[in-house]
């Protein structure tokens, strides 16, 4: 990894847009999976929601999810010695996988919802979109202050 050192910024640089993308999708989703539920007697309606909840998952989420993974793990890779340099990483690692974990789940939602056999209701939705907000506020806070 040696060669990739010199473009460790620029592997960053992407890294924190792939993450910004990724998180937007992760805030907006399960917004769509609210108006989906709450209007499910609206055929019109739901229809043009399926094809946003498909859309930003396969060709936003997805797409930007991977690339955040490579892209951190390239950085990692550059700089194992970061794994020394106290638990901030750890930690945001930790809630990394958490999103990991919330964005395959987003995945489920989207087909049981697609094929109309999601029996979550709109305030479950309204709560499950408080998840992604914790995580970046951990994970922020960890990869600035690097504190611990």
């Amino acid at each position: 990894m040696e060669f990739l050192s010199q473009y460790y910024l620029w592997i960053k640089a992407l890294h924190v847009i792939a993450f910004v993308s990724w998180m937007a999708m992760l805030f907006y989703l399960p917004r769509l999976f609210v108006y989906h539920i709450e209007n499910s007697q609206t055929q019109d309606y739901v229809k043009i929601v399926k094809l946003q909840e498909r859309r930003l998952y396969s060709f936003i989420g997805q797409p930007a999810m991977i690339l955040t993974v490579i892209t951190g793990a390239l950085m990692i890779s550059i700089h194992p010695e970061l794994f020394s340099t106290g638990g901030w990483l750890h930690l945001k690692l930790l809630f990394v996988v958490i999103l990991l974990f919330y964005h395959f789940l987003c995945g489920h939602y989207v087909k049981t919802l697609e094929y109309g056999v999601c029996k979550k209701s709109g305030k479950f939705f309204r709560i499950f979109n408080e998840v992604p907000t914790l995580c970046l506020i951990v994970i922020v806070i960890c990869a600035v202050t690097k504190s611990f």
